[in-house]
């Protein structure tokens, strides 16, 4: 199976910070609010607003910033 199409096989606790690397495939969101995603360590996080409680995003997040970011209870899954 193609591997940028399989199904996650890891998940992991993501506190939101700044700086720090996540480098997941998708998120799942645990309790509504934004969430501030950056592609990539050179690029500035874009805030996706209002995302529900029970949404899996399926973006590639390097970083999950502190900064815009309300959500809670988010899991990365790789």
């Amino acid at each position: 199976m193609d591997p940028s199409i399989a199904p996650a096989s890891r998940a992991a606790v993501v506190t939101p910070n700044d700086t720090a690397i996540v480098g997941a495939r998708a998120l799942y969101i645990g309790t509504a609010g934004d969430v501030a995603i950056a592609s990539r360590r050179d690029v500035d996080p874009v805030i996706f607003k209002s995302v529900p409680a029970g949404t899996i995003l399926p973006v590639h997040a390097a970083i999950v910033a502190l900064t815009g970011t309300t959500a809670a209870n988010i899991i990365a899954l790789f």
